[in-house]
């Protein structure tokens, strides 16, 4: 199958299941002479984990800012829950929760005195807002801290009540815009499993990265943004065989390589074999399918196999197929 070029990308709402919770169309924002999202068009359905993969500079953060209502687009419409999104309207932004890049929240005041303060701005008073900031203090690990203003916590714990502002409304989306930047391993690690968590629970999420393995970890569906255009959609496998990129095996072994070699060769799920240091490369199309005829075969010509490794295609071998240049560059 040959490789999907840039126009070729196949976006808009998800061919089966529930009508979409959100419905960004034909998306467009210039600065001067810049054009930083260039005819964007998504779908998110109820409770799905979509990723915005791309590079920094590619027009993620203007994109989703134009889908929260903060920045008028010069064309193209936002729907969530098939209300209006835009800069000046109050429909549909109820939906809406937002943990933007930058933290927003005050460093002087702790972490619960924050959320009773956007509680209230939010139309939450007395005993229900007390128990939903209890509530989304516990989610994001923080109950033990909630007292404690958040200029004494570390830059990825200051991440934890950014999440849990936008959790406090109920939200029907969550739109989190690169959460992990400049967070430790340690606090990036929590992050994600608090995001995923919420994900299993039912929210929808639209998360925004340049980090893939992060997008791989966290999101059912992913849309590769370039140079201000969506130039990719699908989930992961959907993506990765679309650029008809080969599993790799390999396989440390002692033994009469060359007729194990000779052996995989012949099978219809193998497109090339080549030594490598004390084993063999091995190309397939279905690298874990291989396997149970790699260890008959090994067994018959008595090659003792030390390792087996299958390494699937990332959403990295997709940038660079479809950009031709990696996604960190």
């Amino acid at each position: 199958m040959p490789a999907m070029t840039s126009t070729e990308a196949d976006t808009g709402t998800p061919s089966a299941g529930p009508m979409p919770l959100v419905r960004c169309e034909g998306l467009r924002k210039a600065f001067g002479s810049l054009v930083a999202v260039d005819d964007v068009s998504l779908a998110i359905a109820p409770g799905e984990a979509y990723g915005l993969l791309g590079p920094n500079g590619a027009g993620k953060t203007t994109a989703i800012s134009m889908l929260c209502g903060l920045l008028a687009p010069d064309a193209g419409t936002v729907h969530v829950a098939d209300e209006p999104i835009g800069v000046g309207r109050a429909t549909g932004k109820q939906h809406l929760g937002l943990v933007p890049q930058e933290l927003a929240l005050y460093g002087d005041l702790s972490a619960r005195e924050n959320l009773v303060l956007l509680g209230r701005l939010q139309g939450l008073r007395g005993a229900t807002l007390r128990r939903r900031v209890d509530e989304v203090l516990e989610i994001v690990g923080l109950a033990d801290r909630a007292g404690d203003r958040l200029e004494t916590f570390s830059g990825g714990m200051q991440r934890r009540p950014s999440i849990a502002a936008g959790l406090l409304h109920r939200p029907r989306l969550l739109v989190l815009d690169e959460p992990t930047v400049g967070v430790d391993p340690q606090s990036r690690n929590a992050i994600l499993e608090q995001v995923a968590a919420l994900s299993a629970e039912g929210t929808a999420l639209l998360y925004t990265s340049h980090y893939m393995e992060e997008v791989e970890r966290v999101c059912d569906r992913v849309g590769i943004m370039d140079g201000g255009r969506l130039i990719a959609e699908g989930t992961r496998r959907e993506l990765v065989t679309r650029i008809d990129a080969a599993d790799r095996v390999e396989v440390e072994a002692r033994g009469d390589l060359d007729a194990l070699a000779s052996r995989l060769r012949a099978l219809d799920a193998v497109a090339q074999v080549d030594h490598s240091d004390g084993g063999l490369l091995v190309l397939a199309s279905e690298g874990r399918a291989v396997l149970p005829e790699l260890i008959a075969a090994a067994q018959a010509l008595d090659v003792a196999l030390s390792g087996v490794e299958v390494a699937e295609p990332d959403l990295e071998a997709v940038f660079l197929s479809l950009t031709g240049r990696a996604l960190r560059d």
